[in-house]
């Protein structure tokens, strides 16, 4: 039982320290990428940006970006293994958020994530060796990052992304299938792949179903899915409005953050929120992005660039859907968590409460 509680509290607090080092790499990129992006012009492949100016302002904003989710892992193993994990974790956070392998998978901030805790522990077990004193001294910049890198990088490409490749030609596959059935089914699947992962390989497969059916002349699942794009940033940003007592002061500088990512459709903006408190807010914009979705395909929405946001709103049709799509499903997120998720006071309250084992050691 003792165990079992250490091992959770481990992963809170790391998971709690990945999420504020990545913060500023979030805000960075955030901001730099929603400012650049907002004089750019709606074109087929996207907003393009016509400013030198604003295209270096974007290439900054997009490195702050990249170094998010290394950010994350890194700074996970850190917590859990100390100077040693550091490195390992930010390498495989960095092969996770990108393609890699013979499928060219990408698992995005989840894989991270799991990358991140898969380093912690096993720095934390090579330190166990018992190796001799002419070695030790180089273990912790030479042999552990050597080994820790190489083992789990290993097991990640040739184990782990090899089922989610398949997964997602499969994913693809059905969708595919769902083309010219109902609209509402579609627009809800769209919808909570989009979320499930923010800018993972299920949002990806979803982008690409997308695009596909956008070179055929069909729009309205990229409709679909762009509302969901904004749907998450959005809903985090308005808990951090309404909800003040939930999230700290770090928390609401986020929020502000958030809701100009919202505006580009940029989903990434809820990760530090469903990194920190995976339970409620994961299912929470999973289902506001799935009924956007399904809202925006039952009204006709077609969103005619491959973007997201409300800047793309002059090349949409059913404009007044589209912006009630994202707002609806946004509302819907920010009022599930202002049910599920505690205040900060009650959350800390309930932590220190001992539970009946610890009271009936305290009575002897």
């Amino acid at each position: 039982m003792k165990n079992e509680k250490k091992f959770v509290k481990d992963l809170q607090k790391a998971f709690n320290t990945g999420v504020s080092f990545m913060l500023p790499s979030v805000v960075v990129g955030g901001i730099f990428l929603a400012v650049a992006l907002a004089t750019g012009k709606a074109t087929d492949t996207g907003m393009e940006i016509t400013s030198p100016f604003m295209q270096n302002l974007n290439d900054l904003g997009a490195a702050g970006f990249a170094m998010m989710i290394p950010l994350l892992s890194g700074y996970i193993a850190n917590s859990l293994a100390g100077k040693p994990g550091l490195v390992p974790g930010m390498i495989l956070g960095f092969v996770a958020n990108n393609p890699i392998g013979a499928g060219q998978v990408k698992t995005g901030f989840l894989g991270a994530m799991i990358m991140g805790v898969a380093a912690g522990y096993f720095v934390r077990w090579c330190k166990t060796w018992k190796v001799p004193s002419t070695i030790k001294t180089i273990m912790p910049i030479l042999i552990v990052p050597v080994v820790t890198t190489f083992v789990l990088g290993m097991f990640y490409i040739y184990v782990i992304s090899v089922p989610i490749g398949v997964a997602m030609d499969w994913l693809v596959e059905v969708l595919g299938q769902m083309q010219g059935g109902s609209a509402l089914i579609l627009g809800l699947i769209l919808g909570a792949m989009t979320a499930v992962d923010m800018g993972g390989p299920i949002n990806k497969t979803a982008t690409a179903f997308t695009l596909a059916l956008m070179a055929e002349g069909v729009y309205g699942p990229n409709g679909a899915h762009r509302i969901a794009c904004a749907i998450p940033p959005l809903a985090m940003a308005i808990s951090t409005f309404v909800d003040r007592k939930k999230y700290t002061a770090e928390d609401k500088d986020l929020g502000i953050s958030a809701f100009f990512m919202s505006l580009i459709g940029i989903t990434e903006g809820a990760i530090p929120f469903a990194a920190k408190d995976i339970k409620r807010v994961l299912p929470a914009i999973i289902i506001g992005s799935a009924v956007g979705g399904a809202m925006g395909m039952a009204t006709g929405v077609e969103a005619l660039v491959p973007h997201g946001g409300f800047i793309i709103l002059p090349v949409v049709n059913g404009k007044l859907w589209y912006a009630l799509s994202i707002i609806v499903g946004a509302v819907i997120s920010a009022g599930i968590l202002h049910f599920t998720k505690p205040s900060l006071v009650d959350e800390k309250s309930q932590e220190k409460k001992p539970d009946a084992t610890e009271q009936a050691e305290v009575a002897k």
